[in-house]
């Protein structure tokens, strides 16, 4: 895929190559940065940004959990999100606003320093390219971090390596990607996506006490499902429910509706996408496409 043009710095447009940090920049040597990821799609009325406000109030949201400051407000990161689709003349495109320090030394210490906003805007397919079909997966034997060790909640550069070690002891062993569990035995989440599983036609999925990130595609799904009449669950599940679950998907932004066939080498259901999932899969392709108008509010048209 091209590389876009120009990158949205501190509301000023940059060329895409020229877009340099220092190498001893404190969010790069510390992994103390925030960011989002969000998804602009190609509409008959022209690109539009889905749950833009969402995202963003989430990016300033993990930013205050880690008292980061910034001299932007909320309206001012959109705009940047809309006019970085303008400049680069994307039709559709995965953005990541990104809130990092800038200051350059050794030190973990923050206080004082100053932070930097970024908008990059991207063409993108499917995270998982060339596994439309659904995932094998894998139950890592790393744990999903918690609140007495990092906010979870916060979507935050360092919180990932969490994810990192996860998905490389998955995809090392064979598989397509991993699932995390909490301390506690319970289904957490997947390395950057959160977990549905369905069970005579009631759609489950672990609570905020999981130590998930609350996924703004998640919360997408769990709106249509009660819409469209399904019963869904937000609650601890062990691992043997995954086994025995008749499907199981993954969401997320990247990912969007990704289906999982096994679990563990155990195959989930029939080992192919289930009628929920396809049922939930074509509802969120036709909103975000901007063909189904109960939800077109969550649609930002860019021009």
């Amino acid at each position: 895929m091209p590389e876009p043009k120009y990158l949205w710095l501190d509301g000023k447009f940059v060329r895409y190559g020229d877009a340099n940090v220092h190498i001893l920049t404190h969010s790069l040597q510390y992994g103390s940065g925030i960011f989002e990821g969000i998804r602009c799609y190609k509409t008959e009325s022209g690109p539009a940004i889905f749950r833009l406000h969402d995202h963003i109030v989430r990016l300033f949201d993990s930013a205050k959990i880690y008292g980061m400051p910034t001299r932007f407000n909320i309206k001012e990161v959109e705009e940047g999100a809309c006019s970085t689709i303008r400049r680069n003349n994307l039709k559709s495109a995965y953005i990541r606003p990104f809130i990092f320090y800038t200051s350059i030394g050794i030190g973990y210490n923050v206080k004082g320093k100053s932070t930097s906003v970024a908008i990059a805007a991207l063409e993108f397919g499917n995270l998982f390219e060339g596994k439309h079909s659904g995932l094998n997966c894998k139950i890592t034997t790393w744990q999903r971090i918690n609140s007495s060790i990092l906010p979870p909640g916060a979507k935050a550069s360092g919180n990932y390596l969490n994810s990192i070690l996860a998905s490389q002891e998955a995809n090392n062993s064979g598989y397509d990607e991993a699932i995390l569990i909490t301390a506690q035995g319970h289904v957490a989440e997947g390395p950057g996506e959160n977990i549905f599983a369905v069970k005579d036609r009631v759609l489950i999925t672990p609570p905020k006490s999981a130590g998930i990130l609350l996924g703004i595609t998640r919360d997408t799904i769990i709106k249509i499902a009660k819409s469209t009449g399904l019963e869904v669950e937000e609650r601890d599940m062990r691992r043997e429910e995954l086994y025995t679950s008749d499907e199981v998907f993954f969401s997320g932004t990247a990912a969007e509706i990704t289906p999982i066939l096994s679990v563990d080498s155990r195959a989930i259901g029939n080992a192919k996408p289930g009628p929920i999932t396809t049922l939930l899969s074509n509802r969120y392709s036709r909103i975000v496409n901007g063909e189904d108008k109960e939800f077109a509010e969550w649609l930002t048209p860019v021009s």
